[in-house]
């Protein structure tokens, strides 16, 4: 990613905040049709972007996009929007054809003999993954996201009409009677924030994986976007469900084990080295999501370790990324890759309709910080570049039709009169934040637990807004932004549906609550 050198623009016509897939998808839209984009991201490389680490790859319709649908809505516990699904799948192939293959070049892995087709069916390596019934995920080994992300900041920076600002963070929304009118940003320059005023706003802040002790997500994962757009009025949807991913690397310095490996033949194994899945649903390891993490702590909580037993196949030469970080972390792959359920998408977020807008006037969101409908209670396997991607484009070509326009709205005052905070304020709230989170609001939640939650979590964010009253600070205004993500997924998850990735446990957290017979049953069961 490179740095602009000039002073952070105060007008643009449309401003990106985040620089995954969905950000980079909106900013060469919204640039194509000749607007003027500012991208602002927390990242100062891609490594501190979601999509950077994405394995497993892109799912793409090939001859068979019905079955494609079919397979997203059977994931979701049939609670995915139908119509949000069709757009998804519809656009697959000429979203990955015009930017991923034309315009970026990924190398995605190639069959060993192509037959003439194009992207959407022969040539390309297809892999299968969990709940997905055929071949149709396009990947670069198990590094995809680090093979798209790279050459797409790549491409931006060299596009006349589009300005990249790294380290630079949204503190707040510049918001009137309705509408945005751009954000107030800290350029991490030590100078004071300042608004920048924007035709359209288009939010692509990623997750809440920093809301969880572990996380396949980066650091910087604080939940801002959802935040910012939610203190300005926006509504935010279906926050309740938060997917984890079932097989993460279970000791020191953690990393993801992508599906990919499943989808090749790998079985999950526990401590007494019996394969468990099938007793727990038909399609055993390629179940849903949520159904094989949970099945992972089951078996973590009954036997003591699961481990994911890559003998069947030939691991080093099908998977030479992830062989080499079993290595570097001293992982004999050959006798099971020990794994643990680790938080990884969130499903819902800002709502907004099929071309990424919002319920507030210019503001648009994509990416995972955005509820779309597509994912309903639980993601398919290799659909977040996908959705980012498709909803990416269609939000920059929206909004690159508005002009911004000064002195309409005045940008929040945010005071810094007040003493600094000592330096581990921020990170022992965020201590105290995760704790919670993880005991109440994780992978098996209780009504019990929930409510708890509910008021621990609304006497945190009182704290920390006290504080942001009169402190401006990023470490602060993230802080914040957790607090109050933390306590809508907790309020949410209290009045929401046990389906897909929510699953309610009808006795106390202390009482064996982990048992698979006493948890509320799912419609993907």
């Amino acid at each position: 990613m490179t740095v602009a050198e000039t002073a952070i623009p105060t007008e643009t016509d449309v401003l990106v905040v985040g620089s995954g897939v969905a950000g980079c998808a909106a900013a060469l839209a919204a640039a194509r049709e000749g607007a003027e984009v500012l991208v602002v991201t927390k990242a100062t490389r891609p490594e501190e972007t979601a999509s950077h680490w994405a394995q497993g790859g892109v799912a793409t319709a090939r001859s068979d996009p019905e079955s494609f649908a079919q397979d997203v809505l059977d994931a979701s516990a049939g609670t995915a929007d139908p119509e949000a699904v069709e757009v998804l799948v519809e656009e697959s192939r000429e979203a990955v054809e015009d930017v991923l293959v034309e315009t970026l070049d990924v190398p995605f892995d190639r069959a060993g003999s192509a037959d003439g087709e194009d992207a959407g069916s022969g040539g390309f390596d297809f892999a299968r993954e969990a709940a997905h019934s055929e071949e149709r995920v396009l990947h670069v080994d198990a590094s995809t996201g680090e093979h798209v992300l790279a050459p797409f900041l790549n491409h931006l920076d060299a596009r006349d009409r589009v300005t990249v600002r790294e380290d630079t963070a949204a503190l707040d929304l510049v918001a009137h009677e309705g509408r945005v009118h751009g954000a107030i940003v800290d350029g991490g320059d030590g100078t004071a924030p300042e608004p920048v005023f924007a035709g359209a706003t288009v939010l692509a802040t990623g997750g809440i994986g920093a809301l969880y002790e572990t996380s396949t997500n980066p650091e910087t994962a604080t939940g801002d976007g959802i935040a910012m757009a939610a203190l300005a009025g926006a509504t935010v949807e279906d926050v309740a469900y938060v997917q984890f991913h079932p097989t993460a690397y279970s000791g020191d310095d953690p990393f993801l084990v992508s599906e990919a490996v499943r989808g090749e033949g790998a079985v999950l194994r526990n401590a007494a080295g019996e394969r468990f899945m099938p007793d727990y649903h038909e399609d055993a390891e390629l179940a849903p999501r949520d159904v094989v993490a949970r099945a992972v702590a089951d078996e973590r909580e009954r036997t003591g370790e699961v481990v994911l037993d890559v003998s069947p196949l030939d691991f080093a030469d099908e998977f030479p990324d992830l062989a080499g970080k079993c290595e570097t972390r001293g992982v004999d792959w050959r006798d099971g890759i020990p794994v643990e359920p680790s938080e990884h998408f969130l499903c819902g977020g800002i709502a907004v309709d099929d071309r990424g807008r919002a319920d507030l006037d210019r503001l648009f969101a994509v990416g995972e910080c955005a509820r779309t409908g597509v994912h309903g209670a639980n993601r398919l396997a290799s659909t977040s570049l996908l959705e980012g991607l498709v909803w990416g484009l269609r939000a920059g070509e929206v909004a690159a039709g508005f002009e911004p326009r000064t002195g309409v709205a005045a940008a929040p005052d945010l005071r810094d009169s007040d003493p600094a905070l000592p330096a581990g304020f921020a990170r022992e709230k965020f201590v105290r934040l995760r704790r919670v989170m993880d005991e109440h609001v994780g992978l098996r939640r209780t009504p019990e637990g929930l409510r708890r939650a509910t008021a621990v979590l609304r006497r945190l964010k009182g704290e920390v807004d006290a504080y942001t009253r009169t402190r401006t600070s990023r470490s602060l205004y993230e802080l914040r932004n957790a607090s109050v993500v933390a306590l809508l997924v907790a309020r949410q998850a209290a009045e929401a549906d046990p389906v897909g990735c929510h699953a309610l446990a009808e006795r106390g957290a202390d009482d064996d609550a982990g048992r698979r017979d006493e948890v509320t049953p799912n419609a993907s069961d």
